[in-house]
């Protein structure tokens, strides 16, 4: 799950991270508004999406750029109506973009230097990174291919959380020092309990500054959570902005599945997230695409299966689908009984192929077989691969 810049500024106030004040706006009315409020203060409008790129991005109706300084209300009610309701393309949305509903006011800071810092889940050694630079306020990506010898990393041990040695170590990589070191230590260390306590998988801070009145502010936040850890965070649940994700992969919370939409035309219905990777790979293998990845789990039931197949079919650039069930814990035939009255209630307007192997499988293929459903059956995922591709063309 990721949040707004605007709503991320209120985790920052929780935990002590010093920010620029801003203010959140959905009208040119309340952005003017806002921008009375920081009467006499430099400001800056920022678009509210959940991509990075904002400030290098465009609107599709020519208006340039998703962060702007402004100077006056007059100001900020004219730009506001250019990016509100307006899609912003970046490097991060694709040509597709993102609707931009909602825009933050924020103070405009002087700024001496601007650095990266980031605090990550490393699969590697399966513990926190921190990772920063002196290179900020340009794309990360952009730093590692040019002068990968800028970043720096530092694994936190889990148990032992972050140390103080860790902390003066960063800061001289940065080149930090007297006063300002020690508001960046703070900062760090705030920084650090936030990701822990709100079981964050990601939190970057792009650009972290330093200011000629020799302050030290997060400038820029991208927030992501651990959607398995959410139960415990209702505060930050609240936060999602469902209008921001793709609303296959919303109704596919619902049922507690796990579906990522990509760009093929070969929908893959599979328990297990190995499984569904295989199946994708195999899809590849045999010359097809991928039209996303769906996991059902390792014991969905009759409902969630309809819901999957459901999800499936929304979307119109599915022309096939392969099924890839091995059940251990799921019952081959609740898989078909989803995949049947799934199929009769939308028409399956495709073709189905569905392998099945396991627990009850038996059972399972006698569901499909008596459905009087035009489905094709598999007899391994070499096989059901081979036939999708063949039947999509």
């Amino acid at each position: 799950m990721n949040i707004h810049e605007y709503q991320a500024k209120e985790l920052f106030d929780r935990f002590q991270v010093p920010s620029p004040i801003g203010k959140v706006a959905g009208t040119p009315e309340e952005a003017a508004a806002a921008a009375k409020e920081f009467a006499g203060a430099k400001l800056v409008i920022k678009a509210q999406v959940h991509a990075g790129g904002r400030g290098k991005g465009h609107f599709k109706n020519g208006f340039q750029g998703g962060v702007h300084l402004i100077d006056s209300p007059e100001q900020a009610a004219e730009f506001a109506g250019k990016m509100l309701n307006e899609t912003l393309v970046t490097i991060q949305t694709g040509d597709a973009g993102r609707l931009v509903r909602k825009v933050m006011i924020a103070e405009a800071v002087d700024i001496t230097h601007e650095y990266y810092l980031a605090i990550l889940m490393d699969r590697d050694t399966c513990a926190p990174v921190i990772v920063a630079s002196t290179e900020g306020g340009m794309s990360i990506e952009d730093v590692a291919h040019d002068s990968p010898e800028k970043i720096f990393r530092q694994v936190v041990h889990p148990l032992l959380g972050l140390q103080g040695y860790e902390i003066r170590k960063i800061s001289a990589e940065l080149g930090l020092s007297g006063d300002i070191a020690k508001q960046f230590g703070k900062l760090l260390k705030n920084l650090y309990k936030l990701f822990i306590d709100c079981d964050c998988s990601m939190l970057e801070i792009n650009p972290l500054v330093t200011t000629p009145d020799g302050r030290v502010l997060a400038l820029d936040a991208k927030f992501g959570f651990d959607d398995n850890a959410l139960y415990r965070h209702p505060d930050i649940v609240a936060m999602r902005d469902k209008e921001e994700e793709d609303p296959r992969e919303v109704a596919a919370s619902e049922y507690d599945l796990n579906y990522i939409g990509l760009d093929g035309n070969i929908a893959c219905l599979v328990n297990g997230a190995g499984l569904a990777m295989a199946t994708m790979d195999i899809i590849k293998h045999f010359g097809g695409d991928p039209a996303n990845f769906l996991d059902v789990g390792g014991g969905a039931s009759k409902e969630q299966v309809t819901a999957a197949f459901k999800i499936i079919l929304s979307d119109p650039n599915v022309k096939g689908i392969l099924i890839n069930i091995f059940g251990g814990i799921m019952d081959c035939n609740v898989i078909a009984e989803g995949v049947v009255a799934a199929a009769k209630e939308t028409g399956l307007p495709i073709p189905l192929v569905v392998r099945l192997e396991g627990n009850n499988v038996e059972a399972g293929k006698a569901t499909l077989a008596a459905s009087g459903i035009d489905i094709v059956a598999a007899d391994d995922m070499a096989d059901g691969a081979a036939k999708i591709v063949k039947a999509v063309g």
